[in-house]
């Protein structure tokens, strides 16, 4: 894979985390796949619930850690809300139906490292990190494919 660029965002809040999560929303687009990354707890369902509920998802957005996936029907198109903390071999993403997420809806992934090969190459990761306060993140996102041109548009 190509060396890209890494943008690194500090979030101070769990506010600022959806912002973030809003501004990304708005540059997404079917067949997009965003790996989510991040030890427990570092907001990665906060990032997914915030890019769902700016998109028009304004129901329940639960954490599909025990489903593995959630479906969003939204107006402009289908969000794939993946969880993959729980399964043990790379095999079991294709039983959730990434390939159908993958051809035409906006996939986002928690613990994409899960995945192996089945990872998309064309994608942007965003990983979240411990900030310097307890309640501070920082955002490094890397974007491959037309990703890196689109994180520029953040700046």
């Amino acid at each position: 894979m190509d060396q890209t660029l890494v943008h690194r965002v500090t979030l101070e809040s769990e506010a600022a985390t959806g912002e973030l999560a809003s501004s990304i929303a708005a540059l997404a687009s079917p067949g997009d796949i965003i790996a989510l990354a991040g030890d427990l707890g570092s907001g990665k369902t906060v990032f997914a619930r915030a890019f769902i509920r700016s998109l028009g998802g304004d129901g329940e957005v639960p954490s599909p850690t025990f489903t593995l996936v959630q479906i969003y029907d939204l107006p402009d198109f289908t969000i794939y809300h993946f969880d993959l903390y729980r399964i043990e071999a790379a095999e079991e993403v294709l039983e959730l139906g990434v390939d159908d997420a993958f051809a035409d809806c906006v996939s986002l992934i928690e613990w994409p490292d899960k995945m192996g090969a089945y990872l998309p190459i064309t994608r942007l990761d965003l990983t979240l990190l411990q900030g310097e306060a307890e309640n501070s993140r920082v955002a490094e996102l890397q974007g491959y494919g037309s990703w890196q041109e689109r994180l520029e548009e953040l700046n």
